[in-house]
């Protein structure tokens, strides 16, 4: 085990410095996620370290929560019109998810519903597995969903857009004070775990994000993290989305990653659909709509969120929304398609 995650680590950092030197956007991220997913494929035992990949969305939850000030939730009711589409969208990824990986790919309703719902990728599994679904299949389709979402949105960000994905995700750290450091560092590891101990969803990106806005909003915590920081938990996060592909095999490659891969499709094209409804009511920026929309990963959009600049509270509500909507929606979801739960 130590050994597969030193070399995990290893050719993490390689594919940094391959992305560094052919100047590709995002280095701290894609450089890990292609490298590790790419020797996955060839068959190569990887393995990730949980507890600092843990301890990385820590920064996270404190980056985001730094951004919530007074101002902020004073603004908090123009956010309702975008709010109330997150439901719609969730009911209608669910009426065509689950039918879709039901019907056309053979899954089990478990496995269906919970590959379809677009959640946290832990929390799926753990819920899935739970309902009986087969853990190993939801795991490369939630996977193959964070990694094309991952793939798709910086490309969609910079052509339609223009966004500048080169830009530091922070001000450097020798710039900041130490005593906001400090306050970071309590946030992120005390915030993350209270929310362990009291068993929240995502306990450590949420715990640290709660603590953090409470230091925000007491005036103590005036700046997010340093771009150091960021830089560190795109690293953590690449690995983690590539190592999820190893031991992969050719008959899961054909059906589960293919099944995901179509899924995600139906994904991009309900989140343009979405998004272009919200441009034609001029309900909000469109760039931070995409990033509130799409269904990827809560970090994984943060860090999306962070590199171009985009209102990180707005992007960050919606997900959270959806998240809840995605959790309590189980027992809704199996009384509709007269299935046990």
């Amino acid at each position: 085990m130590l050994l597969n995650q030193v070399k995990t680590h290893i050719i993490a950092l390689v594919g940094v410095g391959v992305s560094l030197l052919l100047n590709i956007p995002l280095p701290w991220l894609f450089g890990p996620l292609f490298a590790c997913l790419f020797v996955a494929l060839l068959g190569m035992k990887l393995s990730a370290i949980k507890p600092i990949n843990d301890a990385m969305r820590t920064i996270l939850g404190v980056a985001v929560g730094a951004t919530i000030t007074v101002a902020f939730l004073n603004n908090l009711s123009d956010l309702w019109a975008t709010m109330l589409l997150i439901p719609i969208m969730v009911f209608i990824i669910g009426l065509i998810g689950i039918p879709y990986f039901q019907k056309l790919w053979g899954y089990d309703w478990a496995t269906s519903y919970y590959s379809a719902m677009p959640g946290g990728l832990q929390d799926m599994l753990v819920f899935g597995e739970e309902a009986g679904g087969n853990v190993r299949t939801m795991s490369l389709i939630h996977a193959t969903r964070v990694l094309v979402i991952v793939i798709a949105l910086p490309v969609l960000l910079k052509l339609y857009w223009n966004a500048d994905l080169n830009n530091p995700p922070g001000i450097l750290v020798n710039n900041l004070p130490i005593s906001e450091i400090f306050i970071m560092i309590l946030c992120g590891l005390l915030g993350w775990q209270i929310a362990k101990y009291f068993g929240m969803v995502g306990a450590s990106i949420l715990g640290p994000l709660i603590l953090a806005a409470i230091a925000s909003l007491l005036g103590v915590l005036n700046h997010r993290p340093p771009a150091e920081a960021i830089w560190m938990a795109q690293f953590f996060i690449g690995i983690t989305i590539g190592v999820k592909y190893t031991g992969i095999t050719s008959a899961e490659i054909r059906r589960d990653v293919t099944a995901g891969l179509g899924f995600c499709v139906i994904l991009v094209v309900l989140t343009i659909v979405f998004v272009g409804f919200i441009q034609f009511l001029d309900l909000a920026d469109p760039r931070e709509a995409i990033l509130a929309l799409a269904p990827g990963g809560q970090a994984e959009l943060v860090v999306l969120t962070l590199i171009v600049g985009a209102d990180m509270t707005f992007v960050v509500a919606h997900h959270i929304f959806r998240i809840f909507i995605v959790i309590l929606g189980a027992p809704l979801f199996a009384r509709l398609f007269n299935q046990p739960k």
